[in-house]
């Protein structure tokens, strides 16, 4: 029978429990520290990207100035470019350039909203020309022998519009609103089989006017250009082809008018009941004529 041995004072028997490196070193050696793990190369300023942030907000800020969109224009392209270089640069923060991209960009658009707003203002005063002269009837109903009537400075606005029956002159038409007939809505449905009711609360009214060619354009004009909206009491304008309704004995303004010819009828325009005869009509007479306000009563 054979005797198990039992492992001796010299035994190289490793232990169960491994002692922990600071343990296992001598007396007077520092405890084991583990060192800490690699960093890359910290990203260093990125100029560029700083110039484009800079120039993209100098050019934001001026392209948001009417009198300065000249500058932004030339700022904000500078600035994009800039922006675009400084996100290639290699090791260079990004943030900046990423933000002056995004700025150039939408300063861009804003230019482009201011730009069309100043062109449409221009655009606006360029066509009206201010040589609209009106001539209103005399108590009598007669106008005043086609002299310039000498108003108020605010006459012919939507607080003290012209009367009806005066005369609205430009350079080459002359409008006359004739008469506003409220209430309409019997005569206008009646006109055409297409023409529906007006909707709840609403009515159809009949505006006559007459259009006369003053121009020197020998092969003549369609007064297409010349217009009369309704604009209500909360001053909302409402345009004769708003809704297809065919009024009765209507104006005809596609047909070519020669010097001296004339154009009379109606449009019909749908309009609140409740504030009807408390509007006013806008007249433009011709696209280089001022508008002007003609009461409806």
């Amino acid at each position: 029978m054979t005797t198990p041995e039992f492992p001796g004072a010299g035994s190289q028997q490793p232990s169960p429990h491994p002692q922990h490196p600071q343990y296992a070193q001598g007396a007077g050696v520092p405890p084991y520290t583990p060192s800490a793990p690699p960093t890359g190369p910290q990203k260093q300023l990125n100029i560029v990207g700083l110039i484009a942030l800079i120039t993209a907000v100098l050019g934001f800020i001026f392209a948001c100035i009417p009198g300065a969109l000249i500058v932004g224009w030339v700022l904000l392209p500078i600035a994009f470019i800039l922006a675009i270089v400084s996100l290639f640069l290699k090791d260079k923060a990004k943030w900046m350039g990423i933000t002056a991209l995004i700025t150039s960009v939408v300063g861009t658009i804003v230019g482009v909203v201011v730009f069309t707003a100043v062109v449409a203002t221009s655009f606006d005063s360029a066509f009206g020309s201010g040589d609209t002269k009106v001539v209103e009837p005399s108590k009598d109903g007669a106008t005043d022998g086609g002299a310039k009537t000498e108003a108020a400075t605010n006459a012919g606005t939507r607080e003290s519009p012209y009367a009806i029956g005066s005369v609205i002159e430009s350079k080459d038409w002359r409008v006359v609103v004739n008469s506003v007939t409220l209430a309409a809505t019997d005569a206008v449905v009646a006109a055409s089989q297409i023409n529906e009711p007006p909707a709840a609360g609403s009515e159809y009214i009949l505006v006559n006017y007459s259009v006369t060619y003053t121009g020197d354009d020998g092969n003549g004009q369609m007064p297409a250009f010349v217009s009369v909206e309704y604009v209500t009491a909360e001053g909302k304008t409402i345009n004769s082809f708003d809704k297809l309704v065919i009024a009765p004995e209507p104006i005809d303004s596609t047909s070519t008018l020669y010097k001296g010819a004339s154009a009379t009828g109606n449009a019909v325009f749908e309009v609140p009941s409740a504030s009807a005869g408390q509007a006013t009509l806008a007249v433009r007479p011709g696209m280089l004529g001022d508008k002007v306000f003609v009461a409806t009563k």
